[in-house]
């Protein structure tokens, strides 16, 4: 058995030892602050809650919603929330400013950030750099395809949220995400634009992931291990068993979110390999690696989004993924 594998034998025994032994008649409380409002595609988080998956671990886990004012990442930092949803670029941010963030998971293989085009009118994501290009200031995905595809600041329309500019101009493309512009777009004009998912055309960062600080890393790595565990069981049994369970905290929590945008962003995730593709057929379902890790990194710096010389060891730990938990639960 190998070292990691040990440990974590030993501390899941461990804390179900804590929790049985009298002492803790209750399972561990355990918070996860998401990085938006409830949706599907926090669904396998709420899954686990939902059927009980957190709590056979021994964790009693409360799923704090984020929002446009609220600073979930902050409140995990100052030891407010325990876990907190974030990605591979924001760890590399964290480094520059000595932020104590590492992710522990990423529940998406690949970013669900799009780019959204009138029918037909190009046939490559290459193509994209022809058009009036859509985008909010400072999207650092952009910098990356100004470096990676020859897209420039000239062509670039701020933003706004309004998906109006775009659709009289069918020489545009507008950035989105997978789950909800197209799905706006069709649903109020029955126009079906074509859809380009920026992690096809090379955009390797990690999204939603689970971020811990070091200090819980080194002090609760029991905990660590059984919600990271729990969530990738919550995954494979959202994705692939009934998850109507979880659509109802889901509901619950975002009053603003209605069943039909939970299927659609269901589908688009299956559809699209977002969670379960690549490395996640073989390791399981929040798999990282070190290539993967260091890959983004270069393409961050290439595209001058962050500078050389960076420790990204830091920003991240595969110990408690890679192990291939979950792949008996996939049909």
């Amino acid at each position: 058995m190998s070292v990691a594998l040990s440990r974590k034998a030993f501390t899941l025994a461990a804390l179900s030892t804590a929790i049985a032994g009298g002492a803790q008649a209750e399972n561990v409380a355990v918070t996860y602050g998401t990085n938006w409002v409830a949706q599907a595609e926090h669904g396998g988080f709420y899954q686990s809650v939902a059927d009980g998956t957190y709590a056979e671990c021994g964790l009693d886990v409360t799923i704090v919603p984020g929002g446009p004012q609220v600073n979930n990442q902050a409140l995990m930092v100052a030891g407010r929330l325990d876990f907190y949803m974030g990605g591979t670029l924001d760890t590399f941010f964290a480094i520059e400013q000595g932020l104590p963030i590492v992710n522990v998971m990423a529940a998406f293989q690949k970013d669900p950030q799009v780019l959204i085009s009138h029918p037909g009118k190009v046939s490559s994501f290459e193509e994209l750099a022809d058009l009036t290009m859509i985008v909010q200031d400072g999207a650092t995905y952009y910098e990356w395809m100004k470096a990676e595809f020859g897209f420039n600041d000239a062509q670039r329309q701020p933003y706004t949220f309004n998906a109006a500019p775009f659709l009289v101009n069918e020489d545009s493309a507008m950035q989105g995400y997978l789950s909800s512009e197209p799905y706006a777009i069709t649903s109020e004009t029955g126009m079906v634009p074509d859809v380009w998912l920026i992690a096809d055309a090379g955009y390797t960062g990690y999204s939603t992931t689970v971020q811990a600080t070091p200090t819980t890393i080194a002090e609760r790595p029991e905990v660590v291990q059984c919600f990271v565990d729990g969530s990738i069981k919550g995954w494979y049994n959202y994705l692939y068993g009934d998850n109507s369970a979880a659509n109802e905290l889901i509901l619950a929590d975002n009053p603003d979110m209605s069943q039909d945008k939970i299927d659609f962003a269901i589908q688009a995730m299956l559809e699209e390999g977002i969670v379960d593709s690549g490395d996640t057929l073989e390791l399981g379902i929040g798999a990282m690696t070190d290539e993967r890790v260091s890959d983004f990194y270069d393409k961050m710096v290439a595209a001058g989004v962050v500078p050389e010389g960076l420790d990204i060891s830091v920003s991240y730990t595969t110990e408690f993924v890679n192990g291939g938990v979950g792949l008996d639960l996939k049909p």
